[in-house]
C-alpha cells in the first residue's frame, strides 16, 4: 500500500515538473530595442559637470549583440560604420535650438563630438539567445570649446546583423561650467 505522503510527495513532483517545464523563454524581436532609464552628471574635484552616467535598458531576440576583438573585417572594420555598434550623438542648444556637434574627417554615423564605441561580445550560450539587460556608460558632457551650457545626447545600438534599435534621447542637461 502506497502511504499519503509518498502520493502527495509524487503529486508535488508532478506539480512542480509541470510548471517549470511550461515556462516560457523571453521572446523578443531581433532588432535591439532600447528604453532609457536615466542620466546622472558627476562633477570634478573643482564642482564644474565632467561627465555624465548614461543607463538604458536593452532587449535582443536572437542575442547578436557585441562585437569581438577580432571583428574587423567589413562591415566591422575601421572606417566604416559599422566598426561601432553604440552610437551617441552629442548636441548642444545654442540660442535656443539644438544643434549636432560635427568633428570632421571621422566616417559617416560617427561624425559627432560622441563616446560612439563598441559593446563586446555578449551572446548568450544555449539554445535561447534572446537578451535584456541594463547598460551603464560614462560620457563626456563638457565641451571646454563651447560656451553653450545646455547639452543631450541620442543614442542607438547596432547589432551583428546591422539592425539599428530604436533611438533614444537624454533628458536636456544644464551644465555647470
Amino acid at each position: 500500500m502506497i502511504s499519503s505522503s509518498k502520493v502527495q510527495l509524487a503529486a508535488l513532483g508532478l506539480i512542480s515538473l509541470l510548471l517549470f517545464s511550461c515556462k516560457k523563454d523571453n521572446q523578443f524581436p531581433d532588432t535591439p530595442q532600447i528604453t532609457f532609464l536615466a542620466f546622472d552628471q558627476v562633477k570634478d574635484i573643482s564642482g564644474k559637470d565632467s561627465s555624465g552616467v548614461l543607463r538604458f535598458t536593452f532587449t535582443d531576440g536572437d542575442g547578436d549583440i557585441g562585437l569581438t576583438p577580432a571583428d574587423t573585417f567589413p562591415p566591422y572594420n575601421k572606417g566604416s560604420i559599422y566598426y561601432f555598434n553604440f552610437f551617441i550623438s552629442y548636441y548642444e542648444k545654442q540660442n535656443g535650438n539644438w544643434v549636432k556637434i560635427v568633428v570632421p574627417g571621422f566616417p559617416p554615423g560617427s561624425d559627432t563630438l560622441s563616446n560612439n564605441s563598441r559593446m563586446p561580445y555578449i551572446t548568450p550560450e544555449g539554445q535561447n539567445k534572446a537578451l535584456e539587460g541594463e547598460i551603464q556608460m560614462s560620457l563626456f558632457t563638457n565641451n571646454p570649446f563651447s560656451p553653450f551650457d545646455t547639452i543631450k545626447y541620442e543614442v542607438t545600438i547596432a547589432d551583428r546583423a546591422l539592425n539599428r534599435s530604436n533611438q533614444i534621447t537624454t533628458r536636456e542637461i544644464v551644465l555647470e561650467k
